[in-house]
C-alpha cells in the first residue's frame, strides 16, 4: 500500500474518530464563493439539555417580550467570536446562573446558514440557580422541571430534545461528539461517502466496500481525498451532497438512493470574524442503486473525471465503518 493510500486511512480513521481535518479543497461550490460572516450571513444557535441528580431538566422563564413568562431550555444565539462550546457556557450562565460542561451533542438542527442549532447535554458543575431577584434582560428566573408539573412552554420543540436527552443518558447511542476547534471560512461537508456491494441487507464484512475520492492536481502532483461540498445560503446544508452525486452521475442520479446517516464531527473556529466563521460537517454517506437498478457488487460508474472510486482493502478500517452505517451510530442532522 502506498503512501497515498495509507495518509487517506489516517484521515478517514480521523474523521470516524470525531477528530477534526484541516479544510484545504473544496470540491463542489457556489459560483461565486464567498466567506460566511456571523450574524450577518450565517446564523448559529445553542442549546443546552441539562438533568440534575432527581432526572429534573433546567428550564429558564424568557425575559424577551414577544415570550415574556414562557420556559424554554438555556438557548441563545453565538456571538462574534466564540468557539460552539464557549457560547453553550455563556448562555448557560446568562440565563439559568449555573456554570455548565458539554458531554456531547445531541443533535444538529438547521435550516440552510439562516438558521443552525447545536443541542448539547450538558452537566452542572458550579455556580447557583438564577433567582427572580436577579432577573435581567437575558431570563426572569431558572428552575428544575420534572416534566409533568404544568409550565407554559415558549415552544414544544424543546420536547423532542429533552427526550433525546434522556435516552442519551440511559443508552449511549453514539461516541461524544463535541465541536473542535479548526478554521472554516464557509459552511461545508466532508463526506464520507460509500458504496456497499448487495446494500439491499444489512451489511456485513463479506461484502465489498467504496469510498468516493475526488482528484486534486496542482503543477508538481495529483492526489486524492475526500470531497467537501459547500452549502449554499438558501438551501439545507445536506443540498450540498445531492448536487455533488449529480455532477458525478448526470445520467444517472436519479436511480441511486442517497442515505445521510449523520454527523461523525463538526469543526469550527470563530476567532477571525468574516474570515472563519463557517463550520465543516463531518458525514457518513451511503449511496446505492435504485432497487431495479442494482448491478451486484459494482458502484454505479462516475461521469465525472474529477472523481475516483477506491475500494476499502484494509479489514479493521472497513469493519469500523460498516459498524457505523448498520448501528447508526452518528450525531443525527435534522433538516428543518
Amino acid at each position: 500500500m502506498g503512501s497515498g493510500a495509507e495518509a487517506l486511512e489516517e484521515r478517514v480513521e480521523k474523521m470516524l474518530n470525531g477528530e477534526g481535518l484541516e479544510v484545504t479543497d473544496l470540491d463542489l461550490m457556489t459560483d461565486q464563493l464567498q466567506a460566511v460572516t456571523l450574524r450577518k450571513t450565517v446564523c448559529y444557535i445553542v442549546s443546552a439539555v441539562i438533568f440534575n441528580d432527581k432526572g429534573e431538566v433546567l428550564m429558564v422563564q424568557e425575559a424577551k417580550p414577544q415570550c415574556y413568562g414562557r420556559w424554554y431550555l438555556p438557548a441563545g444565539r453565538m456571538e462574534v467570536g466564540e468557539s460552539i462550546h464557549e457560547a453553550l457556557c455563556r448562555e448557560v450562565k446568562e440565563e439559568a446562573g449555573l456554570d455548565c460542561e458539554p458531554i456531547t451533542m445531541l443533535l444538529v438542527e438547521e435550516q440552510g446558514q439562516q438558521w443552525i442549532r447545536f443541542t448539547f447535554l450538558a452537566q452542572v458543575k458550579g455556580g447557583s440557580l438564577k433567582t427572580t431577584a436577579e432577573a435581567d434582560a437575558e431570563s426572569l428566573q431558572a428552575q428544575w422541571w420534572d416534566r409533568e408539573a404544568p409550565l407554559s412552554l415558549r415552544g414544544r420543540d424543546i420536547l423532542s430534545l429533552i427526550d433525546a436527552g434522556f435516552r442519551y443518558r440511559e443508552t449511549v447511542r453514539f461516541p461524544v461528539c463535541l465541536p473542535v476547534n479548526l478554521p472554516c471560512a464557509v459552511v461545508c461537508q466532508r463526506l464520507l461517502l460509500t458504496f456497499i456491494s448487495n446494500t439491499h441487507s444489512e451489511p456485513s464484512n463479506e461484502e465489498s466496500l467504496w469510498l468516493l475520492l475526488t482528484n486534486h492536481s496542482t503543477d508538481s502532483e495529483t492526489h486524492t481525498d475526500l470531497p467537501v461540498a459547500v452549502s449554499e445560503k438558501a438551501y439545507p446544508v445536506t443540498v450540498a451532497t445531492y448536487k455533488l452525486i449529480r455532477e458525478c452521475f448526470p445520467s444517472s442520479c436519479k436511480t441511486l438512493n442517497m442515505n445521510v446517516h449523520g454527523i461523525l464531527g463538526v469543526q469550527h473556529d470563530g476567532r477571525v470574524h468574516g474570515q472563519t466563521d463557517g463550520i465543516c460537517f463531518n458525514m457518513l454517506v451511503a449511496l446505492d442503486h435504485a432497487e431495479d437498478e442494482a448491478v451486484p457488487g459494482s458502484p454505479p460508474p462516475l461521469e465525472n473525471k474529477r472523481f475516483t472510486w477506491q475500494e476499502v482493502t484494509n479489514q479493521i478500517l472497513k469493519r469500523k465503518i460498516l459498524s457505523r452505517i448498520k448501528d447508526r451510530t452518528l450525531l443525527p442532522m435534522n433538516s428543518l
